[in-house]
């Protein structure tokens, strides 16, 4: 079934979703003025809530949706909005989803402490219901989408990247998350470990899954992808699985050529070469194929709950992610 957008997945839990809205605005607020200025720029940049749809589908599906799930749910939105602040800073981002970014308006010094604040409000929130388990979890998150963060740095560098550690990167840097939304989630509604471990599997599954289908869109997406031109991840000297592979399947020469060409970057780079390259060579074929398996994987892992409503949205949710243009 082709799923055009997340509004036909989450209908199902649209009263949960408005009363997460509710309750995670109510979260951000402070007495201090300029963080409340900032929380509401914040919340007038309206993402897809894919993080916090992932906690409720996940809870609901487990058992019911409870405080505990909103908790949840508030948590890792905060973490990831907290994340985005501060990779805005260190990518020198002017825009984010068609906004200028908070470090464009206010500078680098608010955007890296509103950052911290909204890590340490989850943490709180946390604390404050004595969700220590779901502590637990997000530290190790946070540790693992550094050290994620910091392995591709090391590899963007040497340009030495290879296919093992592509995925250890990505499961370390987009995976960790979604996983710990499905755990979480599940954990807000069961102490069933069967049903934690089979969510948490679809969350790990879903999450590579979706950054290979980001990588590929970066070599054949639109002409922008949220704001980035294509080919953005060539310019920035990042080795991704279609290039991974189309690299491992060429002669030397050839790899050669490409590699020494992305070393030297500026205006003697030829994106679209290096596109044609990693086509012609069948990285953007193995990298859907690979997507794919990941995705069957996220599905076949459901396979411990009965059939619902609720396990067919998370299924259609792995097709939406897998097949998405943008």
């Amino acid at each position: 079934m082709k799923i055009d957008s997340l509004t036909e997945i989450t209908h199902l839990i649209q009263e949960e979703l408005d009363q997460f809205n509710g309750l995670f605005r109510q979260s951000l607020k402070s007495k201090v003025g300029l963080v409340d200025l900032v929380t509401r720029y914040i919340l007038k940049q309206k993402g897809k809530k894919v993080r916090p749809v992932l906690v409720l589908l996940s809870s609901k599906l487990a058992g019911d949706v409870n405080e505990r799930s909103y908790r949840g749910a508030i948590l890792v939105e905060l973490l990831h909005t907290a994340t985005l602040v501060h990779d805005d800073v260190v990518d020198n981002a002017e825009t984010r989803r068609s906004f200028p970014s908070i470090n464009a308006v206010w500078k680098n010094k608010v955007a890296v402490l509103m950052g911290d604040y909204l890590l340490a409000r989850g943490l709180m929130l946390a604390v404050e219901g004595n969700d220590f388990d779901f502590l637990r979890v997000i530290t190790n998150t946070v540790k693992r989408m550094s050290e994620g963060e910091l392995l591709q740095i090391s590899k963007t560098r040497k340009l030495d990247n290879d296919e093992e550690t592509y995925f250890r990167i990505i499961s370390d840097k987009t995976a960790s998350l979604l996983t710990t939304c499905c755990e979480i989630g599940a954990r807000s509604a069961t102490t069933d470990e069967v049903k934690i471990t089979a969510l948490k599997n679809y969350g790990e599954n879903l999450g590579i899954a979706f950054q290979i289908r980001d990588d590929i869109l970066d070599y054949i997406g639109k002409t922008k992808l949220f704001g980035k031109p294509l080919g953005g991840d060539i310019k920035e000297k990042k080795l991704t699985l279609p290039l991974i592979y189309a690299l491992r399947n060429s002669t030397s020469k050839e790899s050669e050529r490409i590699i020494k060409q992305i070393k030297k970057g500026g205006n003697s780079l030829d994106v679209k070469s290096v596109i044609d390259f990693v086509q012609q060579n069948g990285g953007i074929n193995y990298a859907e194929k690979v997507s794919k398996e990941f995705a069957q994987k996220a599905i076949d892992s459901l396979a411990v709950f009965d059939n619902s409503e609720i396990r067919s949205a998370l299924e259609s949710l792995v097709l939406f992610v897998v097949e998405r243009s943008t």
